[in-house]
């Protein structure tokens, strides 16, 4: 019984977040607009979490992408090109798979934000990153040029209160705080 009622909870919660996801969807090109800032989870990496000794300087030790997300990191570059997006600043995590993530995109060089790492397996770490994103966002410029942040579900359920797939993300509106406003999400390739 309680097996069932964990499967139903678990299928309602993935229901609402898609229902979220459906009806909130924005075009890629609004990211084309300045002052826009595009929070990507990385592509599809199969499993959950990392694996026993993970160690964040060896990608062998991590859970990464598979050729799956890596065509899929490829073809949501290829339509962000095809929105107009052929250059961005673009961060990203230090996991691995965020870094193949946005390396794939091709949108421009890649710099690593410790502020996008994951605080998944340590729950403590969530109020600090959170709070260096925060600064770190509050610091971009309102009216600059797309920014591309390559993160983790955990940390763009932070400021979107709603999960996005791998690969999907939401578009945010910088406003020189570090609440940037919540326009919309992206569907995924």
């Amino acid at each position: 019984m309680r097996r069932r009622s964990f499967i139903c909870l678990v299928g309602l919660a993935t229901l609402s977040t898609r229902s979220v996801f459906a009806t909130s969807n924005v075009p890629l090109a609004e990211l084309a607009r300045p002052g826009r800032v595009l929070m990507l989870r990385h592509a599809f990496a199969p499993g959950t979490g990392d694996p026993p000794g993970f160690r964040l300087t060896d990608c062998v030790t991590q859970r990464n992408l598979d050729e799956a997300g890596r065509a899929q990191a490829r073809e949501l570059g290829e339509r962000l090109a095809a929105a107009g997006i052929g250059r961005a600043t673009v961060y990203s995590s230090q996991w691995c798979r965020c870094l193949e993530t946005a390396r794939l995109l091709q949108l421009g060089e890649v710099t690593a934000l410790p502020a996008l790492n994951s605080f998944f397996s340590r729950p403590q770490d969530r109020q600090a990153r959170v709070s260096a994103l925060q600064a770190f966002l509050a610091g971009l410029p309102v009216a600059g040029q797309p920014v591309v942040l390559v993160t983790h579900q955990v940390t763009i359920n932070a400021f979107a209160d709603a999960g996005v797939p791998s690969g999907g993300g939401s578009i945010f509106q910088l406003n020189g705080s570090g609440s940037p406003r919540w326009l919309g999400s992206i569907p995924t390739p």
